[in-house]
Parts: structure tokens; C-alpha cells; sequence
């Protein structure tokens, strides 16, 4: 048996002269084996202060240079960064078409498909201008239903005769 160095702890230990010349016997353990195929690193939680590994793939990804160490922590950076006219949804000083809807007493139910689970209903230009928001141009429509509607004309063309 071959004495030899561990590269990550240089503990010593005994490895077979066979295993030696195929190379392998660097790592003492399956532990220090795993920490050798580290290559990213330790990055602070950007809300909480947490310390969390990135792999260099996580680490070329990130467009604001933060890392968080959950969704949760992620979702309390985002809503505080996205406000106001920060918001792609931010129009001439109004943050939301939904609310001016809400604000004129429109019943949140879709036109096509009758649902009123209110997370899931967004409100669509029925002109696709954002600029109108004449409340004649405003209705409701769940997330299924506008994506319908964006994508298929024949969709579009049943909500025009629905309307009227």
C-alpha cells in the first residue's frame, strides 16, 4: 500500500499502488471528493445576511448581482423593487388597470369563461392599446382566457360577439 496526501484536508492515507497510476486516490473521503467539485461560491443571502452556495452557472445568471437564499427572500427584494413607474403595468400614474375596474364596480368575472377567482383574472384591452383605458374598452378575463384571445383570432372573434 502507497502512503499518500488527501489535496483537500492532507490527511494521509494508504491507497493501492493499482488505483495510484490510474490516477486515483486524491481525496481521503467521499466528503472531501465532493468539496473538490465545488467551483462556485459562497454568496450572502442579500435580504437576511443567510450564507449560501451558487454554482458558477447561478452566479452568471443573476441580473442585479443579489442572491437570496429563498423564494421568500427573493419575493421581499422584488416587491420592494418593482414599484410604481418601475412597474411595466405603471401607465400614465396608474399602477394597475385592475383597479380601475374594481374602482367602477365591474364584477371580477370573465367574460368567457364565467370564472371569478379573482387571482387568476387580469383585465384586457379589448383595442390591445394600453394607452386607452376607457372603461368601454376594459373587461376581465382569467389568464386562460387572454392568452386565448392574444393567440387565436377565432377567440377574439367570440368575445366581440359576446360583448354586443
Amino acid at each position: 500500500m502507497a502512503l499518500t496526501k488527501c489535496q483537500i484536508c492532507s490527511k494521509e492515507f494508504y491507497i493501492k499502488p493499482s488505483h495510484l497510476k490510474l490516477g486515483w486516490g486524491k481525496f481521503c473521503s467521499i466528503k472531501c471528493r465532493s468539496i473538490a467539485q465545488l467551483k462556485g461560491k459562497i454568496v450572502k443571502c442579500f435580504i437576511c445576511g443567510k450564507k449560501v452556495y451558487r454554482s458558477p452557472q447561478l452566479l452568471s445568471r443573476s441580473k442585479s448581482n443579489n442572491f437570496f437564499c429563498s423564494k421568500s427572500c427573493q419575493t421581499l427584494w422584488r416587491n420592494k423593487q418593482y414599484i410604481e413607474d418601475k412597474n411595466k403595468n405603471w401607465v400614465n400614474g396608474r399602477k394597475s388597470y385592475r383597479k380601475i375596474l374594481l374602482r367602477n364596480e365591474i364584477k371580477p368575472v370573465c367574460k368567457l369563461c364565467k370564472i371569478t377567482d379573482e387571482r387568476v383574472l387580469i383585465a384586457h384591452h379589448l383595442d390591445h392599446d394600453r394607452e386607452n383605458n376607457n372603461l368601454k374598452n376594459l373587461i376581465w378575463l382569467c389568464l386562460n382566457c387572454h392568452y386565448l384571445i392574444h393567440n387565436f383570432k377565432d377567440f377574439e372573434n367570440n368575445l366581440k360577439y359576446n360583448r354586443n
